[in-house]
């Protein structure tokens, strides 16, 4: 495969990735469960599904990929694990909108993580979109305050800075196989969870959105994320990735009749249109 068909073939599952992860709002609206039990059986789900997949793939050498995770795998798996932790409970404090909105930063944070860390430097484009993609979320937070969804914006900022340094490892350690820490991550979320969660709860009428939750929008969301940025850039999988944000509150809007403020859908627009400039510019550019 040529490098232009391998950038379409990972733009397109980082395309579809981000539609799975957009479900998250809508299913945390769905199932009437506590955030706990909600991340026990997203972590449950989940990691069957991935841990089917590396099982799958990898075969009879499974054993020798889980141990070729590392130091680098474990600590990519930590971001992701309370990453979770953070999103979820931040989807019950504040609105599906001003989560996205703030999740939309995370290509510029995982551009300045890498700089601070790895000394790598973006372009100046991609720092103008940075510097007008924080102004959007500060206009967010600034609407968030006196309705009381501070608390849930915060989450969701300590969110996309974890996802952001999970980003920066998977860049700078590429040879080492992330989906079975992926697979690591799913689970420890489950037993971290555990002593907090009510698990009968979920094995009622809920149970088979609890099943979709953990495998359609987490399971196959991170699986195609990993797999589409083996063949584009980390930076470029993060922008396209952003497709959640206008994605999420669209199905949140059509099924539950939730609105997003004034406010947040400017946020929003400032966000998206400094996302899709810094992809533009960038592509023109080369």
């Amino acid at each position: 495969m040529d490098e232009t068909n391998q950038r379409w073939l990972g733009g397109l599952l980082i395309v579809v990735s981000a539609t799975a992860f957009s479900m998250a709002g809508f299913f945390t609206r769905l199932i009437a469960l506590d955030a706990w039990t909600l991340l026990f059986w997203r972590g449950l789900f989940g990691g069957l599904f991935i841990a089917a997949y590396v099982a799958w793939h990898h075969r009879g050498a499974t054993v020798a990929a889980v141990r070729a995770i590392g130091g680098a795998g474990l600590v990519a798996a930590a971001c992701s694990t309370f990453a979770t932790i953070c999103f979820i409970n931040a989807l019950r404090h504040t609105s599906v909108a001003d989560v996205m909105v703030i999740n939309a930063t995370a290509p510029f944070m995982t551009a300045a993580i890498a700089w601070l860390w790895t000394g790598e430097r973006e372009s100046r484009t991609t720092l103008l979109a940075s510097a007008a993609a924080l102004f959007g979320v500060a206009v967010t937070f600034d609407v968030a305050m006196p309705a009381g969804h501070l608390v849930g914006n915060a989450l969701a900022l300590v969110m996309t800075v974890l996802i952001s340094g999970m980003m920066v490892i998977i860049r700078k350690r590429r040879e080492t196989p992330m989906l079975p820490a992926a697979c690591l991550s799913a689970f420890a979320l489950a037993l971290i969870v555990l002593p907090l969660a009510t698990p009968r709860a979920g094995l009622g009428s809920d149970l088979p959105y609890l099943v979709l939750f953990g495998t359609v929008q987490f399971g196959l969301g991170l699986l195609l994320l990993t797999l589409g940025t083996r063949l584009i850039s980390a930076t470029q999988s993060a922008l396209i990735g952003s497709l959640e944000t206008p994605l999420a509150p669209l199905w949140v809007w059509l099924a539950f009749g939730e609105i997003p403020s004034l406010a947040t859908c400017i946020g929003g627009t400032i966000v998206m249109a400094a996302v899709a400039a810094d992809v533009v510019l960038n592509n023109a550019s080369r």
